[in-house]
């Protein structure tokens, strides 16, 4: 009987083995590996300046796909929305919402950050 048995177990496990990978191949990114990490990855381009909370100069940049001229307008917009109590909170001013961006930052924190939910961003940093 064990003599049988051998057999039937080898010819069992090599019918598991050949079935293993046999499926179709995983479907690749529609966007390949290499860029998408360049993308996340890629640093913030410099936008000039805007008048921050209180008139002091804040620098602009943006990540991801926003214009120039878009994340300038953002922080205007955002610090023009501003009321002087938000400004001077002790725990930062924000969150504001614009449109698709929320934007704030941390108290005593020199960074303005906005952002969406589909990652881009603008930074402003007061100078």
């Amino acid at each position: 009987m064990k003599t049988l048995a051998y057999p039937l177990l080898l010819v069992a496990a090599t019918a598991a083995l050949a079935g293993c990978g046999s499926g179709d191949p995983a479907p690749s990114p529609t966007v390949p590996a290499a860029v998408a990490a360049a993308e996340s990855t890629a640093p913030g381009v410099p936008c000039g300046e805007v008048p921050g909370a209180g008139g002091a100069k804040t620098a602009v940049v943006a990540h991801g796909k926003v214009d120039c001229a878009a994340a300038a307008k953002l922080l205007k917009d955002y610090f023009a929305k501003l009321t002087p109590a938000e400004a001077a909170s002790a725990d930062g001013p924000g969150p504001v919402v614009l449109d698709e961006w929320t934007c704030g930052s941390g108290p005593n924190d020199p960074v303005t950050a906005c952002s969406t939910e589909d990652g881009r961003q603008v930074e402003g940093t007061r100078g």
